[in-house]
């Protein structure tokens, strides 16, 4: 008793009581010794020491500031104190996003290198001859360059309800490249072209635990597919409809996070998808690719993926998905004399690689041009084979050793579009089908660059024939875009400071079996994302 007067007037009221219970608590243990009879013999303890009251103070002071502070950030939190209570409700609803790239991109070209035609320029310019009085015919195989470049997207997703949200997206762009946001430095000083690179709109349907099944998308929206930068660059954006369907196989692991593209501080060139361990899904999508006048025969992609996502231990994770992209009226027709009818035909982008043929030449349009018999009477080329396109897709990352991690990636395509029969019937050209692309590829390091000293380190070797996937959109990088390809990639990521990171690499590619064709190419990235 006196110790609890005591401590009533050492202390507070509630730490009075605190302490108070604690003395009381102390005294039962002591009062519950029993005898040898088994029967409990009190115990009087006539004076608490002061060393023990100490203690005791202190640590009833300690677990009550732990809790207090808990429960103060947490109501604080909750309630949002301080200067986001004062600001509009949907303020808090907007998530702002940012991240710079600056580059310096070296391009090597041997001396054994053969000439080879700059086919989308010659398309725009309205044939070989045209592109030739211009000086644009050709592309640039064996004269070195060094280029800085810089991209810059500044974007927001927008929460409207707890299913619904809106993505919005601006980025450096030059406007008729879609695999690439870079903006080369060295333009007397113009300012750069901005674009919108994403506007969307997104829905989770989510249940009464917090499980979202699916997802739905609409607009210009981020890579929906699992993939690699083997058929999609990672700077592609989708233009259409797309919906992935997930069902979680382990009811009894938490509900795990929604859906995620591409990490923007993660492995490059990589999309890993649906992030749901121990899951199988399937995504849908249709895309527009060009609208075309006077015509009901619209490009078209029609895209199909199944695939498994298994946590086989710790955080090593295997995931497979077998997709097929279906590229409608993307090939070319041949025009009949003097007829623009299929000019519509020849592609709006490409880079180069695809096996090419000539809708309009010299035999079939007389006013073509005034070059000589041969290429030079060429006025515009479109795509010979169709695109049907098998991917298969494997990631399996190694988590043993976390925080470092070892993901091996293995890619396959086959494109089943290609009919030679049918192109030689229509085109006279024969041409053999080279329509299969791989790649095997090793990550070491940490999945994602987010602090200081954080480091990976990644190498691939990459085989594309010339029609195994649609050369405008596969890697703008390897091999300065396009297709018949094959070479080795490795580089080095390191991080600076927080979402500050470099990123080395050096491509070495050349064609398979085209003319002569060899570039090796340095790149050295200064990333930030904010």
């Amino acid at each position: 008793a006196a110790a609890q007067t005591q401590a009533a007037s050492t202390l507070g009221p509630a730490q009075a009581q605190a302490e108070t219970a604690g003395i009381a608590a102390a005294g039962a243990t002591v009062a519950g010794v029993a005898a040898a009879d088994g029967k409990p013999q009190p115990i009087r303890v006539a004076r608490v020491p002061e060393f023990v009251k100490e203690e005791i103070r202190e640590q009833v002071r300690a677990e009550l500031k732990d809790d207090v502070v808990k429960e103060v950030k947490a109501q604080a939190k909750a309630e949002k104190w301080g200067i986001p209570a004062a600001l509009p409700d949907w303020v808090g609803r907007i998530h702002p996003y940012m991240d710079n790239r600056l580059r310096f991109q070296g391009e090597y070209y041997p001396a054994g290198n053969a000439p080879a035609f700059d086919w989308p320029q010659i398309n725009k310019d309205g044939g070989v001859s045209q592109a030739l009085a211009k000086g644009q015919a050709y592309l640039n195989t064996r004269t070195d360059r060094n280029r800085f470049r810089e991209r810059i997207r500044v974007g927001f997703d927008a929460d409207i309800t707890d299913s619904l949200k809106a993505g919005f997206r601006l980025a450096t762009s030059n406007q008729y490249n879609p695999v690439s946001n870079n903006q080369t430095l060295g333009n007397y000083g113009q300012s750069y072209q901005v674009a919108i690179d994403r506007g969307f709109l997104q829905y989770d349907f989510k249940d009464k635990t917090g499980n979202d099944w699916f997802t739905l998308w609409g607009g210009r929206i981020p890579n929906p597919w699992m993939s690699t930068d083997v058929v999609f660059d990672p700077d592609l954006s989708f233009e259409g409809f797309a919906g992935t369907f997930r069902l979680n196989l382990n009811r009894d692991d938490p509900v795990v996070q929604a859906y995620h593209v591409a990490n923007p501080v993660g492995r490059f060139g990589i999309n890993q998808g649906p992030q749901h361990p121990d899951s199988v899904f399937a995504t849908l999508g249709v895309f527009p690719i060009q609208d075309i006048n006077f015509s009901g025969a619209d490009k078209w992609l029609f895209g199909g993926q199944l695939g498994a996502d298994w946590l086989m231990h710790n955080e090593s994770r295997l995931k497979v998905a077998a997709s097929y992209y279906h590229y409608q009226n993307i090939s070319a027709r041949r025009n009949a004399q003097d007829s623009q009818l299929y000019d519509w035909t020849a592609p709006a982008f490409m880079q180069k690689g695809n096996s090419l043929v000539a809708i309009n030449d010299a035999q079939n349009q007389t006013a073509c041009n005034t070059g000589a018999l041969g290429a030079q009477n060429v006025c515009l080329v479109g795509l010979a084979s169709g695109f049907q396109v098998f991917n298969a897709t494997a990631f399996f990352d190694y988590a043993d050793f976390a925080p470092t991690h070892v993901l091996l990636t293995g890619d396959f395509a086959k494109n089943f579009g290609f009919n030679q029969n049918a192109i030689k019937r229509q085109f006279g050209d024969d041409i053999k089908p080279k329509t299969n692309a791989w790649q095997v590829r090793l990550d070491l390091g940490r999945t994602e660059m987010r602090r200081l000293h954080d480091w990976s380190l990644y190498f691939a070797y990459r085989y594309l024939e010339r029609d195994a996937v649609l050369d405008a959109f596969t890697d703008s990088v390897f091999h300065q875009g396009g297709t018949d390809a094959k070479g080795w990639v490795v580089g080095a990521q390191y991080g600076l400071a927080r979402n500050t990171w470099l990123n080395l690499r050096w491509f070495s590619a050349d064609s398979i079996d085209g003319p002569p064709l060899s570039i090796d190419t340095l790149g050295l990235d200064l990333n930030a994302w904010f």
